[in-house]
């Protein structure tokens, strides 16, 4: 929602706090593609995605990145254990590309599908399930590696690594970068993925509503009901700080996500290790155990990340 915001801004200087309002619009168009049919909503995210990747591929070619740095950056390093604000910044990534609600969204969707009963159907909707995931996660990555492979390429390659809000990064990469097109696509992909964001968001809160809290509420009035629990904080939070910390306040709502995933992660994994619950279509021990050691991971470095936060007084550099 934030990120919708910014990018009406960046496009149409839209205030902040008007664009998050109007992102509440997004209720109706969700209630009409799937009034019509849910593969028309699918497409649509679809659509948005490719945007979003071109985008960025054509703003990434004008850059021209050292793309044997960019394969060598994604090997882990220790400094992200070493240094809080690594840390900080690294499970924003995470949180905004295994976003929690989404692992909620993906399993509620496989019920829109045409499968059977017997457990040969069931396995291939799982199949096509994992494969629907992946996919998702797939882009996701691509989408956030690319923003820092940009971002480097352009601010960092050229020593401007004061760089550190979203509007002035906007503004500089016509110059830097030597072409008008550049801040343009830069917030539609910004916009794209702000849309895209808060229609997943949307869906996985009535997936959540109607499977776990067993509230069954007229669609059209769910669907405001879940926007509004999400637009008022987003509204109060945007005006207090302002244009100017608007950057600073998406990468906080990143990292809560990340501190979010162990609650939905961990779960996941009981869930589907449980022959009770599970039956034949229990989840193999290999992969029981791959899934239990990420998420020891995921739940060392959140609980490494608030250690940070408490004992530096609450003052992380980035924040």
């Amino acid at each position: 929602m934030v990120g919708t915001a910014i990018g009406l801004n960046l496009i149409f200087g839209l205030p902040l706090e008007i664009g998050v309002v109007v992102t509440a619009l997004d209720v109706f168009l969700i209630l009409y593609l799937q009034r019509i049919g849910f593969r028309y909503l699918e497409a649509m995210v679809m659509a948005l995605l490719a945007v979003i990747t071109l985008c960025f591929a054509v703003q990434i070619g004008l850059a021209d990145p050292q793309w044997g740095a960019v394969i060598r950056g994604f090997a882990p390093t220790t400094d992200i254990v070493t240094d809080p604000d690594m840390l900080y910044l690294a499970l924003g990534i995470l949180g905004a590309t295994v976003m929690p609600h989404n692992l909620y969204l993906h399993s509620a969707i496989v019920q829109t599908r045409a499968w059977g009963s017997s457990d040969a159907e069931k396995r291939e909707a799982l199949r096509f399930a994992t494969l629907d995931s992946t996919l998702a996660l797939m882009f996701a990555l691509l989408i956030n590696a690319s923003i820092l492979i940009l971002a480097a390429a352009v601010f960092h390659s050229t020593g401007r690594t004061d760089v550190t809000d979203i509007a002035e990064a906007h503004t500089l990469l016509e110059p830097l970068l030597g072409s008008a097109l550049a801040p343009i696509l830069f917030g539609i992909a910004l916009l794209c993925s702000g849309l895209n964001s808060t229609v997943t968001a949307t869906l996985a809160g009535q997936a959540v509503m109607e499977g776990f809290i067993n509230m069954r509420i007229k669609p059209w009035l769910r669907r405001l009901v879940t926007r509004a629990i999400a637009i008022v904080p987003a509204a109060i939070a945007t005006i207090y700080y302002g244009a100017s910390g608007t950057g600073r306040l998406l990468i906080l709502t990143q990292v809560v996500l990340s501190l979010q995933l162990s609650f939905a992660v961990i779960p996941l994994v009981q869930f589907t290790a449980d022959r009770r619950k599970m039956g034949s279509l229990r989840a193999p021990l290999w992969l029981i155990t791959t899934a239990a050691l990420i998420a020891a991971i995921i739940v060392a470095l959140n609980v490494k990340l608030v250690i940070d936060f408490v004992s530096s007084g609450f003052d992380i550099g980035v924040l």
